[in-house]
């Protein structure tokens, strides 16, 4: 199924897919996401297995995890975050924290308000990874999504297409120090 960013029912439709488990392709405040809910408690959906099956990816390469809400890290994170990165929030900044079960995760407050009421509507963190098979560029051109991906998710939300979008900055803190992962579209 496909539908418009604008669509009046794209953000419940996509909130109902994504709790029950499926897999979507979402616009982000950088590039397109194959995103699934982050499973907790007794809810085995295997959305994470899922998704690395659709893009072929190395398992252990985590996925970054999406929050509506920037104070959100603290629930998750054993660190405490600078304020300098939180300030940075909501925007394209990912942020490597020791996260309280166990392990390092990746988080990020995306920009998009939109996609923020979407994950608010989860009440979950979603995984986001770039849509593309592992190793090749994001696809840029939601026919290239659609043509390449339609018949492995449940659900594609069109925003048009990202161009020329920079990837989020990644940062690790889990060391205890700041370190830049990868510069993108938001400068720390």
């Amino acid at each position: 199924m496909i539908l418009q960013k604008t669509d009046e029912k794209a953000s419940s439709l996509c909130i109902d897919f994504l709790k029950c488990g499926k897999i979507v392709i979402l616009p982000t405040d950088t590039v397109y996401g194959f995103s699934g809910i982050v499973e907790s408690g007794e809810k085995t959906f295997r959305t994470e297995e899922k998704i690395r099956a659709i893009k072929g990816r190395d398992e252990r390469k985590p996925f970054i995890r999406l929050i509506a809400h920037p104070d959100e890290i603290r629930r998750y994170a054993k660190d405490a975050v600078p304020d300098l990165l939180l300030a940075k929030w909501p925007g394209a900044l990912t942020i490597i924290v020791n996260d309280r079960a166990g392990g390092t995760a990746a988080y990020r407050c995306p920009g998009d308000a939109w996609l923020r009421t979407v994950i608010f509507g989860c009440a979950s963190p979603i995984y986001s990874t770039s849509v593309n098979k592992s190793g090749k560029p994001a696809l840029e051109k939601i026919s290239d999504i659609i043509e390449t991906f339609e018949s492995d998710v449940d659900l594609i939300i069109s925003s048009g297409d990202t161009s020329g979008a920079l990837p989020s900055t990644i940062v690790d803190i889990s060391s205890g120090m700041i370190r830049i992962l990868r510069q993108g579209a938001v400068r720390v």
